[in-house]
């Protein structure tokens, strides 16, 4: 499922994977879809099930870190919304009724081992994004401890921007910088023990959040999916080269080989590059929510 229609909701945004639908002024219908993008491009090939896959993933960690943070979950379902009983079967376990919320600018993204674009930083600078690291580090070690590297949220199509600190705080202003900073770290660190208990490693992965009408932060979007995480098994983990993944990274690596720019449109993905990424991604589902 490329493409979504609620008839009975105004779809009022689409991004790279998620659709959102208006119900009033409080609620809104996030809907999953099955959509793939990689280097920020929407790519023509979808993934038969990913968006039940990320919502199934997203819903168990939510529940898991509420005593953190709030989160944008209701516990309103689609069935009480959606009125068309076609659109309702594919809609109702690939979607979420959530509060609205506003968006913050910062995409919070966490760090707890030397990779992707983290290690191209660290090679020409010995830092990443900004944080001095120790000398002589190999692809794929884990870092002396866990990084906060922040970036802009950019809008579809176009690539977010890493950012310092100091930046969210003239983005968001000090009591949420610190906030989210907090946050962020707290949680990645308890998602990777219990991950780590069942046999993955979560190398890095990226929050969002946004405020209620009171101004309390919100964890909100997705959290910890196949595609906005890397999950390596740790059977298979060995630092000096890049590890084999349960996530899209097996998607990246095929592009990297193709000559490709990296702009739109993105190529056509072969069928069994999509049937591996499947099974990768229900792998990292069932290890971890089990």
């Amino acid at each position: 499922m490329s493409t979504t229609e609620i008839t009975s909701l105004e779809k009022i945004y689409s991004g790279k994977v998620r659709d959102i639908y208006a119900i009033n002024d409080d609620l809104l219908l996030m809907l999953a879809s099955d959509r793939l993008s990689a280097f920020d491009v929407i790519l023509p090939t979808p993934i038969t099930g990913k968006g039940e896959i990320l919502t199934t993933v997203s819903n168990f960690w939510f529940n898991m870190f509420a005593d953190i943070l709030p989160n944008h979950l209701t516990k309103h379902t689609a069935e009480e919304f959606v009125t068309d009983a076609e659109e309702l079967a594919y809609a109702q376990h690939r979607s979420v009724i959530v509060k609205r919320l506003k968006p913050l600018p910062v995409e919070a993204i966490v760090r707890g081992y030397l990779i992707g674009s983290g290690w191209k930083d660290y090679q020409k600078t010995g830092e990443v994004c900004g944080v001095s690291l120790p000398a002589n580090l190999q692809l794929a070690d884990k870092l002396p401890e866990v990084i906060y590297t922040p970036s802009t949220k950019a809008a579809v199509g176009n690539h977010d921007i890493n950012i310092d600190y100091d930046e969210t705080v003239n983005l968001v202003g000090t009591e949420l910088a610190e906030q989210i900073k907090h946050a962020s770290i707290t949680i990645y660190t308890r998602a990777a023990e219990h991950a780590l208990a069942r046999g993955i490693i979560i190398a890095d992965t990226k929050f969002e959040f946004g405020l209620d009408e009171t101004g309390t932060l919100h964890l909100m979007d997705e959290v910890l999916t196949p595609d906005s995480s890397r999950f390596w098994p740790v059977d298979r983990y060995q630092p000096g080269s890049s590890p084999f993944s349960f996530d899209k990274q097996y998607i990246r690596d095929y592009l990297e080989d193709l000559k490709w720019n990296k702009q739109p449109p993105g190529p056509e993905i072969p069928a069994e590059i999509i049937e591996k990424t499947r099974e990768n991604y229900n792998r990292a589902v069932e290890l971890l929510t089990q």
